[in-house]
């Protein structure tokens, strides 16, 4: 990343994925149905099938981006178990905090992390607040 990372900032674009695996698989879906209504008499097997794997393509592009994110969401939250534990948390609270809470405090640094779980858990902080409460970014350049 060009800049430093920070809660306003952090958002992962994968531009591959985004900006043009994704509007090309749309634009051959839209294609696939404009062409099914003005052809459908001549061809209606094809057409059909057409925009049915057009679909099915759409579908496979956003399952492998799941797929991708749920096993990175599982990795953070062994980190960020380990880390805390490193940091003297209690397992009581570790446990206690939820996968999308563990995600959130990621960006906190090691500083600020513990006092921050402990809160996140008293007043059942969300993802969003966790990451909007740190002080001191830890930046994540590695995600999916």
């Amino acid at each position: 990343m060009s800049s430093t990372q920070s809660y306003s900032n952090h958002t992962r674009w994968r531009p591959m994925f985004h900006f043009v695996l994704v509007p090309v698989l749309l634009l051959n879906f839209i294609f696939a149905i404009w062409f099914a209504v003005r052809h459908y008499a001549q061809h209606p097997h094809v057409v059909i099938w057409w925009a049915v794997m057009s679909f099915v393509f759409l579908l496979m592009a956003g399952d492998a981006r799941a797929s991708a994110v749920g096993a990175q969401d599982r990795v953070i939250r062994l980190e960020e178990r380990l880390r805390l534990t490193t940091l003297g948390v209690s397992r009581e609270t570790i446990y206690a905090l939820t996968e999308r809470q563990l995600i959130g405090l990621r960006f906190a640094s090691d500083g600020e992390a513990p006092a921050l779980a402990e809160r996140a858990v008293r007043e059942k902080l969300t993802e969003k607040q966790i990451k909007a409460s740190v002080q001191s970014w830890k930046a994540d350049e590695f995600r999916v």
